[in-house]
């Protein structure tokens, strides 16, 4: 199935090329050269394609990312999001920022056709960063795609990104004294990108259940040894272990506090995250409101609306064709918002008329004592439904995770 290039989102010169010279044998390469190095397969679909974006493109994601940076670097940033982070969640020790964080832009024409990004989310919580620096050399190799395309901002390469990448999870420690840390890790469908990590740093993948408590410090076994955590990568959402009012007294309490350090300090995930879009202002946000506050005035045309959880991980939860009766029947809207639907410009059409939407997620770090943090890379999704999840993409085609190339 060969697609065509529609659009002023891609380089168009790229996607034509890339269209003409692709075969199935070329992708099946590309998804084997992946999951030869996994123990097993990717637990989501990757993309046929990446995306080629166009200079302007590429350009108007960093001012929309630039313009989101300076709102976190708001000397009142922690106390205007203190309230945000629930009591029952809330961890001792907290830093002074995130080491990483990311924002998801849609893609739309605004009124004078131009290409536009739209913000749709933003995480204080790590992504697929990992993942990303292998699928740039999987893509390249499969494709042989030109030397002068990269998926990095600010003249990284991959080397550099791996150096700052290292210093930001293992900083000063040794790698087996830095542990990346998730619930049954090798069940969680990111699993990829954790051992892709582990490839890559040579820190251990650690379940929650394998933290052994000794006063304040943790420790974890390998091989017969006993080996003391010092920082802990942390990929454990605990919106996403709520169902399990026990999981804090069947394994360490991971919110009371203890002699390790955090990337990131769990409270980020809350500070930095959908709770921000009613604030947030400007010409890449969309108007978004607290369900809480607006009960009593809801907006007549509901149907150009999203309704969305305030702390939901990969679309759980969201309704996207919303009806009075799904906003009746939330108990605590307090933990919702209302924003308005981007309409998405499609990045290309496939050959059964199908068009095919992206996101682009834009990933910063940001190193301890550096005053701003750094636009590094990206991840991208590719989806053809109503919602964009490469979950839910598993049996379609030129869908699913992928990376966006610039042009260097």
């Amino acid at each position: 199935m060969l697609v065509t290039c529609i659009l002023t989102m891609e380089s168009t010169d790229m996607r034509e090329w890339f269209m003409k010279n692709f075969t199935e044998e070329k992708y099946e390469r590309f998804v084997k050269s992946i999951n030869d190095e996994l123990p097993t397969l990717a637990g989501f679909r990757l993309a046929e394609t990446p995306l080629f974006l166009s200079n302007e493109v590429r350009d108007r994601l960093i001012r929309a990312g630039d313009e989101i940076v300076d709102f976190v670097l708001r000397s009142d940033f922690k106390q205007l999001t203190e309230k945000v982070i629930p009591n029952q969640w809330r961890c001792a020790n907290e830093n002074e920022h995130p080491n990483i964080f990311t924002m998801d832009f849609g893609l739309w024409k605004d009124e004078n056709g131009v290409t536009v990004p739209r913000l749709i989310e933003l995480q204080g919580f790590p992504s697929l960063h990992a993942l990303a620096a292998f699928q740039e050399d999987a893509y390249r190799a499969a494709y042989d795609i030109s030397a002068d395309w990269t998926i990095y901002f600010n003249d990284f390469d991959q080397r550099r990104y791996l150096t700052l990448f290292k210093e930001i999870i293992i900083g000063s420690h040794q790698p087996d004294e830095v542990v990346l840390m998730d619930v049954k890790p090798h069940e969680q469908h990111t699993a990829v990108d954790f051992y892709f990590t582990q490839k890559f740093l040579g820190i251990p993948i650690v379940g929650l259940d394998e933290l052994q408590q000794e006063g304040k410090r943790l420790f974890y076994e390998r091989e017969g040894q006993r080996k003391r955590i010092k920082r802990i990568y942390n990929r454990l959402i605990f919106d996403e272990v709520a169902d399990d009012p026990d999981i804090f007294k069947d394994n360490v309490d991971l919110r009371q506090e203890l002699d390790v350090e955090w990337i990131n300090h769990p409270n980020w995930f809350y500070r930095i995250s959908k709770y921000l879009l009613p604030i947030l202002k400007g010409d890449y946000v969309l108007r978004t409101y607290y369900l809480n506050e607006i009960l009593d005035q809801l907006p007549h045309d509901l149907e150009n609306y999203v309704l969305k959880p305030l702390f939901s991980f990969g679309g759980t939860g969201i309704v996207i064709d919303i009806k009075r009766d799904d906003i009746s029947k939330i108990k605590d809207p307090e933990n919702w918002i209302l924003g308005r639907k981007i309409e998405y410009e499609p990045a290309f059409r496939r050959a059964d008329d199908e068009m095919v939407k992206a996101e682009i997620r834009l990933t910063y770090f940001w190193p301890d004592g550096d005053q701003r943090p750094v636009l590094t890379t990206n991840c991208t999704r590719l989806s053809t439904g109503k919602m964009i999840n490469a979950q839910l993409n598993k049996d379609a085609r030129w869908v699913g995770g992928t990376i966006s190339y610039m042009k260097s």
